[in-house]
């Protein structure tokens, strides 16, 4: 009984490129992200991104918030808390804004 080895040899999808952690956005990348989004009319994106860079939370945990985490009617929560994925300790969201008030 023979047997005939067919595996052919894959190029790893990362080969020759740069891996790891990469360099914190510079303040003139942020605001050319910020302003993008906002000339595209991309709101949840911008919020996503702002919450994202002011509050250091990792892109997974992010994507979990809901409406109803941050906001209650109307009316937004002075602090909400939210459990991450990756350190597993609780992180506590502090309003900085309200709605309506500049």
């Amino acid at each position: 009984m023979e047997i005939i080895n067919t595996f052919k040899y894959r190029e790893p999808w990362n080969k020759g490129k740069l891996v790891g952690q990469k360099a914190p956005f510079k303040l003139k990348e942020i605001w050319a992200i910020r302003t993008r989004l906002q000339m595209a009319g991309r709101s949840r994106d911008l919020a996503l991104f702002d919450l994202g860079i002011d509050s250091k939370l990792r892109g997974c945990d992010l994507v979990k918030l809901r409406v109803c985490d941050v906001c209650h009617g109307d009316q937004i929560v002075q602090r909400a808390s939210i459990l991450q994925q990756k350190p597993s300790d609780r992180f506590s969201l502090k309003s900085r804004l309200s709605l309506g008030k500049p």
